[in-house]
C-alpha cells in the first residue's frame, strides 16, 4: 500500500543524507521525495512517498523518530489528506496538433507556459493518477521531455503537522 510520510526536520546540512541513508539501509524505496524550508526558516518539510504493509511503515516510522535531526513524523494516509504533485511536459505542436495540445492542456486543467514555433510546454497540477493519465492520453511521439516533482502532502482540516 502506499503512504505518504511527512517529516519535519532540522534544516541542517547532511539530514536529507541521514533520512535517505536509513530507508536504503533498511532496504526500503522511496516512489518520492520533496524536501524544502518551512515558514520556520530552522526547519524542513519533507515528503516521501513509498509503499508498504502497515508493519513496515511503522518500522520506517521508528526507525525515523530516532534520528537527531527529526523532530516529527506523521503518515499523513492515516486520515484524509490532500496530495499534490507538479509536472512540467515540453510536447510537440505543429499544424494541427497545436489546437489538440491547447485542448488536452485544458481539458486536464493545464496551462500551457511556454510556446515556441514547434512546441509547447504545459504545467499541470494533480495526484500522480490525474498526471499519468495525462501522458497516456497524449502520442507518445508527440512528448519531448517531463519534469516531475514528487508528491507534496498536507492533511485536511485542522490537523497540523508542527512541533
Amino acid at each position: 500500500m502506499k503512504h505518504i510520510i511527512s517529516i519535519l526536520l532540522e534544516n541542517e546540512p547532511g539530514a536529507l543524507s541521514r533520512v535517505v541513508g536509513l530507508f536504503s539501509a533498511r532496504g526500503y524505496n522511496i516512489e518520492t521525495l520533496t524536501v524544502a524550508p518551512t515558514e520556520d526558516k530552522s526547519l524542513s518539510r519533507m515528503t516521501i512517498i513509498t509503499t508498504g504493509s502497515d508493519d513496515v511503515i511503522e518500522q520506517i516510522t521508528k526507525h525515523l523518530n530516532r534520528l537527531i535531526e527529526v523532530v516529527k513524523v506523521v503518515d499523513l494516509t492515516e486520515s484524509p489528506c490532500i496530495e499534490r504533485e507538479l509536472m512540467l511536459i515540453k510536447v510537440r505542436a505543429t499544424g494541427k496538433e497545436r489546437e489538440e495540445m491547447k485542448r488536452m492542456a485544458d481539458i486536464f486543467r493545464g496551462r500551457v507556459i511556454d510556446v515556441t514555433e514547434r512546441t509547447y510546454t504545459i504545467e499541470l497540477t494533480g495526484d500522480a493518477v490525474k498526471l499519468d493519465a495525462f501522458i497516456d492520453a497524449l502520442d507518445r511521439a508527440a512528448i519531448l521531455e517531463t519534469v516531475r516533482t514528487g508528491s507534496s502532502g498536507i492533511a485536511r482540516g485542522e490537523r497540523v503537522l508542527r512541533v
